[in-house]
C-alpha cells in the first residue's frame, strides 16, 4: 500500500468537522489581548449546548469559585477570560469528532487520555508559574493529529493499531510504519488549518521530542504530563504503555519525589471531574 504523504492528509482537513466559528476565534486569539470579551461572549451563547456545557465545566471545584456562575459573561468576570476561554474550547472540542470510524480504536480512552493530560499539564504549570491555560488547552490538543487520522483514513488508522499491538511498539513508530505519516504531522496540520496560534502548535509539534531546539518549555510541560497520565492509567487502555520520558524535559520541571506524588494526586481529583462534565 503505498504510504501516506503530508500533502495528503492535509487535502483531507476540509472534510474534518469544524469547530463552531466563534470556538476557533477563541483558539486563534490565544496570544492576542485586545479581545473584545462582551463580543465573544454573547456569540458563545448562541450555541445553547456549548454554553451548557461551558458552565457546568465552570462551576467545577477545579476552578475554586464561591459563586455558581449562570451566563458567559459571568464566568469570564470570576475566572478570567483566559480560562472561561479553555473551558469553552474543552466544550467544543470534546464534542467535535464522530466517534466510532475506525476499528479498535477507543475513542472514550482517546477522550480520557487527553482531558487527564490537559489536567496533569495544568497542575504542572501551576507549580512551574506558567500558564496555565495554555497548558490546559494545549495538554487537550496534544494528540489531536491521532483523530485526524482516524477520521480521514479509517481503515489505515486500524491496521496501525494491529501494527501497534503485534509489534508492542509505541502508537507513533506503528502510523509511520503503516501510514507513512504520524499523529504529529496531522496534528500540526490541523493546528495551521484550524489557525491555532504559534504557542499551540509549537507545543503539538514537539510534545514528543521537548529536547529539540526551539520546541518551548510548553512542550516539556505537555510531555511530562503525557508521560504521567500514561502511567496513572486514567484512560484505562489494556495495553497501556508507558512512553520513555526525556531526561532533559524531567531535568527542566526539576520537581522532587514529593511534589511528584502530589502531582499525581492533583491529576486524579482534578481528572474525574473535568471528564465528568466533558464526557457527560
Amino acid at each position: 500500500m503505498t504510504p501516506l504523504s503530508l500533502d495528503d492528509v492535509v487535502g483531507k482537513l476540509e472534510d474534518l468537522p469544524s469547530l463552531p466559528a466563534v470556538v476557533m476565534e477563541l483558539l486563534t486569539s490565544i496570544d492576542q489581548e485586545d479581545v473584545d470579551i462582551s463580543v465573544l461572549a454573547k456569540k458563545v451563547s448562541h450555541d445553547q449546548a456549548l454554553t451548557a456545557k461551558t458552565l457546568r465545566l465552570a462551576n467545577a471545584s477545579v476552578y475554586g469559585l464561591q459563586v455558581k456562575v449562570t451566563t458567559i459573561q459571568q464566568a469570564i468576570t470570576f475566572l478570567g477570560f483566559q480560562t472561561t476561554r479553555n473551558i469553552i474550547t474543552a466544550a467544543a472540542v470534546t464534542g467535535c469528532f464522530a466517534a466510532g470510524k475506525c476499528a479498535g480504536f477507543d475513542d472514550k480512552a482517546f477522550w480520557r487520555h487527553s482531558i487527564g493530560t490537559a489536567a496533569c499539564a495544568r497542575v504542572l504549570a501551576r507549580r512551574m508559574r506558567f500558564n496555565q491555560d495554555y497548558a490546559f488547552t494545549a495538554g487537550l490538543l496534544h494528540d489531536i493529529g491521532r483523530l485526524v487520522l482516524v477520521s480521514s483514513y479509517p481503515e489505515r488508522y486500524a491496521e496501525a493499531i494491529a501494527y501497534r499491538a503485534a509489534h508492542d511498539i509505541d502508537m507513533l513508530d506503528a502510523e509511520r510504519a503503516v501510514l507513512g505519516v504520524d499523529h504529529v504531522m496531522a496534528g500540526v496540520a490541523l493546528a495551521e488549518h484550524w489557525g491555532f496560534s504559534d504557542t499551540m502548535r509549537l507545543a503539538i509539534a514537539n510534545h514528543h521530542s521537548p529536547e529539540h531546539p526551539g520546541a518551548g518549555f510548553l512542550a516539556t510541560i505537555i510531555h511530562v504530563a503525557n508521560a504521567i497520565v500514561h502511567a496513572l492509567d486514567l484512560a484505562r487502555e489494556s495495553d497501556e504503555l508507558v512512553p520513555r520520558v526525556s531526561p532533559v524535559a524531567w531535568t527542566a520541571l526539576g520537581l522532587t519525589e514529593e511534589s511528584y506524588l502530589h502531582v499525581f494526586r492533583e491529576t486524579e481529583l482534578q481528572f474525574q471531574e473535568i471528564a465528568t462534565v466533558l464526557m457527560g
